[in-house]
């Protein structure tokens, strides 16, 4: 089983892993992929990928390029790419996005944000009003 799934073989591992038994507090910041197995207190931020794990538990503020949410998130995530909640994933928080998937099952208590991007539009585009052309 693939841990990011939509990222090049190359790319799939995780830098930085944060087990079951673990508990973090404070600001946590990297530029690598993270997994997070455990209970994390404060801020993540990083570059690359999240992935939080059906039994974690985090209060903090997310930000990261892609997140994958199985666990429990209390706090404000924010997905510079696309934000996936399994089946049993709990958000409870705001959301910004460009991509948002959400399996049956899932809890989403916030507001949800889609953000412009390559990957996703926040407005639907302007038709063009077809010219007339006059008789000569």
């Amino acid at each position: 089983m693939a841990m990011f799934t939509r990222e090049e073989p190359g790319d799939r591992s995780a830098e930085t892993v944060i087990g079951p038994s673990v508990k973090v507090e404070g600001n946590f910041v990297g530029s690598g992929n993270v997994v997070v197995e455990g209970s994390v207190t404060g801020t993540i931020r990083t570059s690359k990928d999240l992935r939080v794990g059906e039994g974690a538990k985090i209060k903090a503020d997310i930000e990261a390029a892609n997140v994958t949410v199985a666990g429990e998130v209390h706090g404000n995530v924010k997905a510079n790419g696309r934000l996936d909640l399994g089946p049993s994933a709990k958000v409870f928080g705001n959301v910004e996005t460009m991509s948002l998937t959400v399996a049956n099952g899932a809890v989403l208590n916030g507001k949800c944000t889609m953000v412009k991007g390559e990957a996703g539009l926040a407005t639907p585009p302007v038709a063009e009003k077809p010219e007339k052309k006059r008789a000569a």
